[in-house]
């Protein structure tokens, strides 16, 4: 366990000189409802000594098979003349490896294609997904591979880890610390998530997140937030 532990943050350390883009973003859980179907709305920004960065993703989703979950993303962000725009175009496939509980923690893995909107510039993730309970806390991280190419972009190899360490205090309320490692950037903050189930399997999911990045001066915040309603 700690060995997998270390192995994984080292990858993250590594990844400061690799990754680019926003690295602040949704920690993934390995966990695929069957015959799941969701609505997903993301927002971050970002603020710094001298740019102010707004995006948000809205997706639909469903569960292709059981362990399988296919989903789709519209990605809208400000420009630098403060114009709002679609930005892009994505698709993301999650698939639970083993069942919940089963072994001694669960895995998962995640795998994203993005195409840049009027832009010859794509995007290839690959990403394993580990999650481990202690009691009433949990540990969840992601080590992802990008691979980038297009006429519009340099083709480059990058690296991304993100961490979430939560207390499950309710099921509506669970505070978390979160890490999250990219290109020049190591950032870690308080994270907040909830879930209030309804009849069936219809729940509703929230997130948020404040990130600081630490290994620079000057200001570098980043907000996230998340709704997914899953029926």
């Amino acid at each position: 366990m700690f060995g997998l532990l270390a192995c994984l943050l080292s990858v993250g350390w590594q990844s400061s000189a690799l990754a680019d883009g926003m690295v602040v973003d949704k920690v993934y859980h390995p966990y695929v409802l069957p015959f799941e179907r969701e609505i997903e709305w993301r927002l971050h920004s970002r603020q710094t000594s001298d740019k102010n960065y707004l995006a948000q993703r809205f997706g639909m989703g469903f569960a292709l098979y059981d362990t399988v979950a296919l989903e789709g993303y519209i990605i809208g962000e400000r420009d630098e003349e403060e114009n709002y725009d679609i930005a892009g175009f994505e698709a993301e496939l999650r698939w639970q490896l083993v069942e919940q509980g089963r072994y001694w923690a669960d895995w998962g893995l995640l795998f994203e294609l993005e195409k840049r909107h009027d832009e010859s510039a794509f995007e290839a993730t690959t990403g394993l997904i580990f999650e481990k309970e202690f009691g009433k806390s949990s540990l969840t991280m992601n080590a992802f591979v990008v691979r980038e190419w297009g006429h519009d972009i340099d083709d480059e190899w990058e690296s991304e880890f993100r961490a979430q360490f939560r207390y499950r205090l309710f099921s509506s309320f669970q505070p978390a610390v979160e890490v999250y490692a990219g290109e020049d950037f190591f950032g870690i903050g308080p994270g907040f998530l909830g879930l209030y189930r309804f009849e069936g399997q219809r729940q509703l999911k929230w997130e948020a997140g404040f990130i600081t990045e630490l290994t620079h001066s000057g200001k570098d915040h980043s907000f996230r937030l998340a709704l997914e309603f899953e029926y």
